[in-house]
């Protein structure tokens, strides 16, 4: 069997149907196992050992952040597992909270992406391979968090480093990044290397540092003050 095998978590039936007969319709998706909640999400991925997870970040028993808990559990019980998790709100300190321990394999989508299937796909294939895939509106609420203070770094990019970084944040190459803003990839090449250098960085691999040292830096609760009124709604 070809293609991924893809657990969705989605307490809501009419929106789980929906997206069964989305992905499964897809020819990248070998196949498509549901759970309701929390503890369906877990005996599933136990059982099915799939590729990929796509779950709602809030589900009963709670409907808080079970989301978020369970890609956090995955990151020990199963490293190579992706995760996409789906909000109705570009909240960023749940965005925050999904990277805290490493932005690999890990995705975050708003709902109202998931009608767009090549995008939903794109995002889940992302992840099964390690990337990060992070929603342009969350990656507005986390500048918009970021700029709040002005001791933040992030203060210190012009306003096209801050555009790059963004897009940076979503997992767009340099050639996406140089035809969605226009420019050439030596142009983009060194806003990125400006950007590292203002936020002080630390050289490493640079895949990780163009997304998940980004995205961590971001999530860094030592760089300012907790967020008391970080989500925005779209």
């Amino acid at each position: 069997m070809t293609g991924m095998r893809v657990v969705l978590a989605e307490d809501s039936v009419l929106l789980r149907q929906g997206l069964v007969a989305l992905l499964s319709e897809h020819p990248s998706v070998a196949e498509v196992i549901e759970a309701g909640d929390l503890g369906e999400l877990l005996d599933a991925v136990e059982r099915e050992r799939p590729d990929v997870v796509l779950a709602d970040i809030r589900m009963p028993p709670t409907h808080t952040d079970e989301g978020i808990r369970a890609a956090e559990r995955f990151r020990t019980t199963h490293p190579d597992l992706g995760v996409v998790v789906l909000s109705q709100h570009a909240d960023a300190e749940g965005a925050l909270a999904l990277v805290a321990g490493g932005s690999r394999g890990r995705g975050y989508l708003l709902k109202e992406r998931v009608a767009d299937v090549e995008q939903l796909v794109s995002a889940l294939e992302s992840v099964e391979r390690g990337e990060s895939v992070i929603d342009p509106h969350v990656v507005d609420a986390l500048m918009r968090h970021r700029m709040r203070f002005e001791t933040s770094p992030v203060a210190r990019l012009t306003a096209r480093e801050r555009e790059v970084l963004g897009l940076i944040a979503t997992g767009a190459s340099n050639i996406a990044i140089a035809a969605a803003l226009h420019v050439t990839s030596r142009a983009v090449e060194k806003h990125i290397n400006s950007i590292f250098t203002k936020l002080d960085l630390p050289v490493g691999d640079r895949t990780h540092r163009r997304v998940a040292a980004v995205l961590l830096y971001l999530g860094d609760s030592g760089s300012g003050p907790s967020p008391a009124d970080s989500g925005a709604a779209v």
